[in-house]
């Protein structure tokens, strides 16, 4: 087994290649996957590049020690992260059922990684070597470093960093800082005096040195007061700028948390040198006779162009990790990449993909964005398009031009998110003609999410006008070209602001498109997205209005089976939530009814069973 294209994994990899101490030790959730739409392998190769040796334990067994230990104790730190996904979405549902599968994992088989998988790493590390600075970072590190709701406990857990017992928490895209921490380890300087890093958080028991800090409600605070929870969350959601963040402070007993103002994004020449490093572009060969790792399929012969997302979508945490600012990569960089997937013995002539978090986004928002910073109380996108926004596809068609152009290539796909309403200000329709001629599978898949105005103006995204006004260019489009394309909708049910009228509304516009969508997604309140806030609170942080919530299983299980309501595994279920919503209208023969009646036996059972339910509530109330 060949594995000399990798960084060690093992006590055998250490002495063939005579490393008797590693600088680093890198602990993982995920499988290793030495590919750069993975974390760990981004932050490991860039290490290694540096001169540091970096060894990886991938997916220690959480339940023993020694497993921690295989590779000895590094010299600086222990780097450790949960994996791609946040350890406990990547174990369960939104209905909090346990995921049969884990695509990080050798095989898809799950079970391979502990519930949160970033504390159990470290306080087994601190079991094992208690004096090796521990520095965590990845999804489940960001969207936690704060005081954070947690569906999945039902409370307000406190910031990961007092649970995990870290020294240092890096958040959002880690590459500036730990090249700096690296450094400041490698010159001597203790892991305690390193509280000066942008795009860091840590905890620290005096405010001394501290200015210019917004302070925001303790843990005690946000966990005992959801008022004073939403308004920390927007005071932290207004800080996440590189050029005006200031550093938040959230006390916690009598220590605080302190974040550091964010990293500076990476420029396009070191956005490159990230993803021209010597990557393998491979699982590792030990996971070959164990099914390989699934997660791998879908990226490797995708591309990233840029990071970064100014589309500010509520129940998307993106903003709180990567940050509204767009960092693109150049297209020579882009090329290089595309011409070594070219080359993989596996390759059959199909890219992918070749975007980001949204794929026609390729630039900065406008032109004050690049000087002075992202809006801190306005949006790019929502409610309507700023009239500074930038709105240009010539440099990502150029792009996909080049690609296609490329020997081998059959065929250049886009699968990352298109934001249609950004393609409809385009005064030119260019881009969309060669999306549809050249980039398109069949159908293209974007996300109105929506159509109730009230559930959008919650979700921050367009309203339903602008998606049926894209829908007909997009049909048109494809009719001009001697096409027949599909259109498929995300959509998504249960969002705060959503009751049971705004789902029967959804329902009755998937009756009107003539068929069933397949992509439904209940909401899911993962930490640090504003709809989460929304979900626990009651409120939205923004105006301090009430906002309804859908949280019961049952109610949330009708608004998706309304989604879906041709299917007859939902028909209970639809039947129940259109007596609830006193839309029996909606029940019949005719063409806008969504079902049929019951048998009358089963009806009169039925209503007889809702009017003792109804009695019962009353005796109870009483």
């Amino acid at each position: 087994m060949d594995t000399s294209a990798f960084l060690p994994i093992s006590g055998e990899d250490m002495k063939e290649r005579g490393i008797e101490q590693f600088d680093f030790i890198y602990i993982c959730g995920d499988a290793y996957v030495d590919h750069p739409s993975f974390g760990h392998a981004i932050i490991t190769r860039l290490l290694d590049s540096l001169g540091f040796k970096v060894g990886i334990i991938p997916q220690p067994d959480w339940r023993e020690k020694e497993s921690f230990m295989i590779l000895g104790k590094p010299k600086y730190a222990f780097l450790v992260s949960s994996g791609n996904i946040d350890s406990m979405v990547n174990h369960y549902t939104s209905l909090k059922r346990r995921r049969r599968t884990d695509l990080y994992s050798p095989g898809g088989k799950a079970g391979a990684r502990p519930d949160r998988a970033l504390i159990v790493y470290c306080n087994k590390l601190r079991e094992a070597y208690k004096d090796v600075p521990i520095i965590i970072g990845g999804v489940e590190a960001s969207l936690r470093r704060f005081a954070h709701y947690d569906y999945w406990d039902d409370k307000v857990r406190r910031s990961i960093l007092f649970d995990s017992k870290a020294d240092l928490l890096i958040y959002g895209m880690g590459e500036k800082p730990i090249q700096e921490i690296a450094e400041a380890l490698s010159g001597g300087i203790d892991i305690k005096y390193i509280n000066y890093v942008n795009g860091t958080a840590y905890i620290t028991s005096s405010m001394e040195g501290l200015r210019d800090a917004a302070f925001i409600n303790s843990w005690e605070e946000v966990a005992s007061d959801k008022k004073k929870y939403a308004k920390a969350f927007l005071i932290q959601s207004r800080e996440q700028d590189y050029e005006t963040g200031k550093i938040v402070v959230q006390p916690h007993g009598d220590r605080y948390l302190v974040q550091n103002p964010p990293a500076k994004p990476l420029d396009q020449y070191e956005l490159d040198s990230v993803y021209a490093l010597p990557y393998a572009r491979n699982y590792h060969p030990v996971y070959e006779g164990k099914g390989g790792i699934p997660a791998l399929e879908e990226v490797k012969f995708s591309i990233t162009s840029h990071r970064g997302c100014y589309g500010g979508c509520s129940f998307c945490a993106l903003n709180f990790h990567q940050g509204r600012v767009i960092q693109k990569r150049s297209h020579e960089s882009i090329l290089e990449e595309a011409k070594l997937m070219t080359e993989a013995p596996d390759f059959k002539g199909y890219i992918h993909d070749v975007g980001g978090p949204t794929a026609n986004f390729r630039q900065a928002a406008c032109k004050k964005q690049e000087k002075e910073g992202v809006c801190r109380e306005r949006q790019c996108m929502f409610p309507a398009p700023c009239k500074n926004l930038i709105v240009d596809h010539k440099d990502y068609l150029k792009l996909l031009r080049e690609i296609r152009a490329l020997p081998n290539i059959k065929k250049v796909f886009i699968r990352s998110g298109i934001r249609y309403d950004y393609v409809l200000q385009d005064k030119s329709d260019e881009f969309l003609k060669e999306l549809c001629k050249h980039h398109v599978s069949g159908q293209l898949k974007v996300a109105p999410e929506h159509i109730s105005e009230k559930v959008l103006k919650l979700m921050g995204k367009p309203g339903q006008k602008v998606y049926d006004r894209f829908k007909d260019k997009y049909f048109e489009t494809n009719r001009k070209l001697g096409l027949d394309q599909y259109l498929v909708p995300y959509l998504m049910s249960g969002h705060p602001g959503s009751d049971l009228k705004a789902a029967v509304e959804l329902a009755e516009y998937v009756r009107d498109m003539g068929y069933n969508p397949e992509q439904i997604q209940d909401f899911y309140p993962t930490p640090g997205s504003l709809s989460t806030a929304m979900y626990y609170t009651g409120l939205d942080p923004r105006t301090m209005e009430k906002v309804y919530v859908p949280k019961s299983p049952a109610e949330k299980a009708m608004q998706k089976a309304l989604i879906q309501y041709r299917n007859p595994k939902n028909y209970d279920l639809v039947f129940k939530a259109l007596n609830l919503a006193k839309r029996t209208d909606l029940i019949g023969y005719g063409s806008q009814c969504l079902i049929r009646p019951k048998p009358k036996e089963a009806f009169h059972k039925a209503v007889k069973g809702n009017k003792m339910t109804k009695r019962k509530t009353k005796n109870n109330s009483k």
